[in-house]
């Protein structure tokens, strides 16, 4: 499996439509508690006209999960020198919940490697304490078997879950499988998060997308992300917060579309 040794600890990725060798690079990070396998639904159209770059965040998947608390900045530096060890010079980034708050991280202080951006069922603060600290403390103490019942039904919709019970099975079995260290450190890297003071300074041309029924991640928070972005797009899915996953066609027909706009 391919590795890479940056930031002081290992990430492994995976490289799909390298056949046009000058085609656009794009990279795609994984929300909290996933792996790269939740980007399966995009591969078949993004690798028509990207190189696609997928990654375990640190503490996720394949990935090693050093000890934490993480931060944002160990974050976007794992992009930064994923980057580096493959010889990408820009890429752009699409991320989901977590993935998107790296995005918005990335594109404040990396702005020479970042060529668009795509923020999805994100905010430059997700979240709070009362929801990350004791969450944190339940993956260190009792493990992902524990969360899962509590945090996997705000991922899809009722409708969605109830006709897709493969789909359901699989992410199930990625999320009790994420380390439980590495799924807390996150967590911590979240909670200490706040980057509305950032946002402001993003000069990549930006997408926001956002779920009508997320409750991890509102509308109001995307459509405020939006709005701190200078002429960033606000799109709105009838979806949760896994939108590319339970909107697949709408939502790669879109990014597709702003990714390769002229």
């Amino acid at each position: 499996m391919p590795y890479a040794a940056v930031n002081d600890t290992h990430l492994f990725y995976r490289i799909d439509g390298t056949a046009n060798r000058t085609a656009p690079w794009v990279v795609l990070s994984n929300s909290l508690g996933s792996d790269v396998s939740m980007w399966t639904p995009q591969l078949a159209e993004f690798t028509k006209h990207f190189r696609v770059l997928r990654y375990d965040t640190r503490g996720h998947g394949h990935s090693a999960a050093p000890q934490g608390p993480y931060t944002i900045e160990q974050l976007t530096g794992d992009v930064i020198g994923l980057l580096d060890q493959l010889h990408i010079e820009r890429a752009h980034f699409v991320g989901v919940s977590m993935g998107g708050l790296t995005g918005v991280g990335l594109g404040a202080r990396y702005a020479d490697r970042i060529d668009r951006l795509v923020l999805c069922n994100t905010a430059a603060k997700i979240g709070s304490p009362e929801v990350w600290v004791p969450r944190a403390a339940k993956a260190r103490s009792e493990g992902m078997l524990a969360l899962a019942d509590a945090v996997l039904p705000r991922w899809y919709t009722p409708e969605f879950a109830a006709n897709h019970a493969l789909v359901m099975s699989q992410v199930r079995d990625v999320f009790v499988h994420t380390d439980n260290e590495g799924y807390a450190s996150n967590c911590d890297a979240i909670n200490a998060t706040d980057l509305r003071g950032e946002a402001g300074s993003i000069k990549a041309r930006t997408l926001v997308i956002s779920g009508t029924h997320d409750v991890a991640a509102t509308p109001a928070q995307g459509r405020e992300l939006a709005a701190s972005v200078p002429g960033a797009r606000y799109v709105e899915l009838n979806a949760a917060h896994i939108s590319n996953v339970e909107r697949a066609d709408e939502y790669n027909k879109i990014v597709t579309d702003f990714l390769l706009e002229a």
